[in-house]
């Protein structure tokens, strides 16, 4: 086994070790699907919130406009945006609509990728809620997505969700 599969190898554990505990389709339609992610982490709330404000440093670059994720900024206010720069111009992917440190959750109105195409409504909802008795915090996700045809959708939207939730999973540091 060569250099290149001991990475490959190497990736595919780490990924694995990020997964969630929990991904899953809530529910679908022909006009609309809800995702949910679950994973305990070892992190402050200030630090989940530190993270979730730099997806440069855990949102893949395989699933950016412009191949690179150091491209992508969030704003962490109402109104700011989730944006990539590209070369002479740049993407709105979503806006900051809830930022609310002290109830450990952020709320993003964000049609990512192939959902603005079609015009569908969606809002990313991510939550740190302490986990009782433990120094540890249960972060989750939901993505609510509704337009024509979205449904259809669910799956190739879930798998991506799936990966940037374990990559940020990952940054945070599993419960020790």
């Amino acid at each position: 086994m060569g250099i290149r599969g001991i990475a490959a190898g190497l990736a595919t554990v780490l990924l694995s070790a990020a997964a969630p505990a929990s991904a899953e389709i809530v529910s679908r339609s022909e006009t609309a699907f809800t995702l949910s992610f679950e994973r305990t982490v070892a992190a402050s709330p200030e630090a989940v919130l530190e993270a979730v404000g730099h997806p440069e440093r855990w949102w893949s670059s395989d699933h950016t406009y412009s191949g690179d994720a150091a491209n992508i900024r969030v704003d962490l206010r109402p109104g700011g945006c989730w944006c990539e720069a590209l070369p002479g111009g740049g993407v709105k992917h979503g806006e900051a609509i809830m930022i609310w440190p002290d109830r450990n959750m952020v709320r993003f109105d964000a049609p990512f990728g192939p959902l603005q195409g079609i015009g569908a409504d969606a809002v990313l909802t991510m939550s740190w809620a302490p986990v009782e008795g433990q120094a540890t915090r249960r972060l989750r996700w939901t993505f609510v997505v509704s337009g024509t045809g979205s449904g259809a959708m669910a799956e190739p939207v879930h798998a991506v969700m799936e990966e940037q939730f374990g990559r940020l999973a990952a940054v945070l540091g599993p419960p020790e």
